[in-house]
């Protein structure tokens, strides 16, 4: 039987391959014999017998070829070469825009993801620098979550693309990758200015019992966005329907801890079996991500630091395993050590950059002026209410208007309201930034951060001497505690891996840390102790540096 033959049915194949899952089983037929050299007219006859059409090409394997009596190798791998092909084709179609990114070289968009970063909710990341305050000590790091989220996009179909072209019965379909990009995409829309200055100090300074994340507000920022243009008819339009986009609200706001070590499954989005989709763009479990990839090369490039993670090696040996009833992303044995350089990445970026000691300053006194803003500044938010920028975060018609402007806004206001918000700032661009009287480690772990932060600033407050306190008190002193780890806390994130052997590579194992190698660190997590002074005047930081040296040998001697 062959497709030519049937009056019933068109006599071509539409031209348009990215409605290919439109295509009926004639057609599709038709589009096998088409490649007359491939030698495939059997093959086409099989297909129709089978009722094979558009939608259903996407879900075929060698497995499924062989049952459909197509026995000779050669042919399946024809075959599947041919649906890639069309795959691709398609995703050219769609491919509306093209941005020469200096990380990743050329990124093709789709037009569903080109119509997501054309409005004004995604725009806004352009106006939020990456690193929040390390523009003041970097001056060739101005990068913005803009280009950040756009490499995320990018990484997350490489990697999600990889695990279906050599794991092809994990029934990868095509809405799952464009679902898994268009989540790497939009997993920043929520972040506030300075991205996390405003959500870690801006935020828990207005109200310390605040459990507001910047994932929430990225969810209902991709909820605004979908709304607000109109976008429902486009995802459609590209299949995909409303468990999709509950799908990608999942992978924005990643699992909790507890769900991870939850046996049931808590996700709409997708069934079970595709559980290793969460921990593409956000893991929880051990912190390998696109997320990390992207901001460790892009970090890296713009603050003229190496980077000794390679992503692209670790995709070439991802493989989806079954883990106790769950199905994880793992790694081959031997790229143990290039795991623990990339946590050793995350490591060095906090201590030369993340946690520098001037971009940290620097961000809290931005803070301590928005802070002093806050009541000040009103932003239109839903229905015409006003809103101070603490209230934004639940409003986002509000929060889309938030950004890193708002520095430029104050220090630029005639407000009187303003004055003492402006007065910061112009500290900041004179460089009049409050300076660091000594930093140690403390004897024992810190147990929370902020309440021991004030703890220990009145600690010092209390070794000057009482003839100088009219010059230093406790208000004077700014105390950060800072944490350094691998990213779990005190605990190696590596034991939350699992790896596969050459010999068996469809079984998970552990990898303990004495079996990758003796020359890995004994602990995975530090704390430092940074202290400041507000003062500048000679006599002040006197005083308060003594004070800290006097603190500091009485903590060693208990």
């Amino acid at each position: 039987m062959s497709a030519s033959n049937n009056d019933d049915e068109p006599s071509s194949i539409n031209p348009i391959y990215s409605g290919f899952k439109d295509w009926t089983v004639h057609q599709v037929g038709e589009y096998l014999m088409q490649n007359e050299h491939l030698g495939l007219n059997d093959v086409a006859d099989k297909f129709i017998e089978a009722g094979i059409a558009g939608a259903q090409l996407a879900e075929l394997t060698g497995e499924l070829l062989e049952k459909m009596k197509i026995e000779h190798m050669g042919q399946r791998q024809k075959v599947l070469q041919l649906i890639r092909e069309l795959h691709s084709l398609a995703d050219a179609e769609h491919s509306t825009k093209v941005f020469n990114d200096p990380i990743h070289g050329h990124i093709e968009v789709s037009s569903l993801c080109a119509a997501i970063i054309d409005t004004k909710q995604f725009q806004r990341l352009r106006f939020l620098k990456q690193l929040g305050g390390c523009y003041w000590v970097f001056p060739g790091a101005p990068h913005n979550r803009f280009e950040h989220s756009i490499g995320v996009y990018w990484l997350a179909g490489q990697l999600v693309r990889a695990l279906r072209t050599r794991q092809p019965f994990l029934r990868i379909t095509d809405a799952d990758i464009i679902c898994v990009q268009i989540a790497g995409l939009c997993h920043d829309l929520g972040h506030g200015p300075f991205s996390h200055m405003f959500d870690e100090k801006f935020i828990p300074k207005i109200d310390k019992n605040s459990k507001w994340r910047h994932e929430d507000a990225s969810v209902a920022m991709f909820d605004y966005l979908v709304e607000d243009n109109n976008l429902i008819p486009l995802f459609e339009q590209h299949g995909l329907i409303e468990s999709d986009r509950i799908f990608i609200k999942e992978l924005i706001a990643g699992p909790s801890p507890e769900s991870i070590q939850d046996t049931n499954w808590n996700f709409c989005g997708r069934p079970k079996s595709k559980s290793f989709l969460y921990e593409i763009v956000a893991n929880k479990r051990n912190g390998i991500d696109v997320d990390k990839w992207d901001y460790f090369a892009r970090d890296c490039y713009h603050l003229g630091l190496n980077n000794n993670f390679d992503h692209t090696r670790f995709i070439k040996f991802a493989r989806v395993l079954e883990v106790d009833g769950v199905f994880q992303i793992c790694c081959r044995d031997k790229e143990a050590n290039c795991l623990y350089d990339m946590y050793h990445t995350r490591i060095v970026l906090h201590q030369r950059a993340y946690e520098h000691k001037v971009k940290n300053i620097v961000e809290y006194m931005i803070t301590e002026a928005l802070v002093e803003a806050n009541d000040h500044i009103l932003l239109e938010g839903k229905d015409g209410v006003k809103r101070k920028m603490s209230e934004a975060i639940y409003d986002m018609v509000a929060f889309c208007q938030l950004n890193d402007t708002i520095y430029n806004h104050i220090l630029i206001s005639s407000d009187p309201n303003l004055g003492s918000a402006k007065t910061i700032l112009k500290m900041i661009e004179r460089r009049e930034l409050y300076r660091c009287i000594g930093q140690t480690r403390p004897r024992t772990p810190t147990k929370a951060h902020k309440q021991d932060e004030d703890v220990i600033r009145k600690e010092v407050a209390a070794h000057v001497p009482p003839k100088d306190r009219e010059y230093i008190t406790a208000s004077d002193l700014v105390v950060h505690v800072i944490k350094y780890d691998y990213g779990m806390d005190v605990n190696n994130p590596v034991d939350s891996v699992r790896f596969y052997t050459k010999d068996d590579p469809n079984t998970a194992v552990n990898l303990p840390k004495e079996k990758v190698s003796q020359m890995l660190p004994e602990k995975f997590a530090e704390e430092h102790i940074r202290v400041y002074c507000k003062k500048s005047d000679p006599q002040s930081i006197k005083i308060s540096r003594a004070a800290f040296n006097s603190w500091y040998k009485t903590e060693q001697d208990v």
